[in-house]
């Protein structure tokens, strides 16, 4: 029997920044499950793999320069539409680095 799978886990990381970025504004709306958006920055002036990680319309941080590369060379040739990201924990006792976690998804392509 195969299983067939809608989606596979591509990253799964703490989302960096938090604590240069808007997030204290809606870490209390946010839950776990709920959808990000991630949107490539190639122009950032300090990291050209920068993938820029919004709730709403707010900014909460960016996919760590650690693992960001792949990510960031696939949307860069066209792929950001197979990418899916939801808000996997969030622990408001943590150090402000390490209270979001993210993951994304790679989904099928129907």
């Amino acid at each position: 029997m195969k299983i067939k799978k809608d989606k596979i886990c591509f990253l799964r990381s703490h989302v960096a920044g938090v604590a240069f970025s808007e997030a204290c504004e809606v870490i209390g709306e946010m839950r776990v499950g709920d959808k990000v958006r991630l949107v490539r920055e190639d122009e950032n002036r300090y990291d050209p793999n920068a993938v820029a990680i919004f709730y709403g319309d707010t900014h909460i941080g960016y996919v760590p320069r650690t693992v960001n590369e792949q990510l960031a060379m696939f949307m860069d040739f066209g792929y950001e539409h197979c990418f899916t990201a939801r808000i996997q924990a969030i622990d408001l006792t943590a150090y402000p680095e390490k209270q979001l976690h993210f993951i994304v998804y790679l989904q099928r392509n129907k």
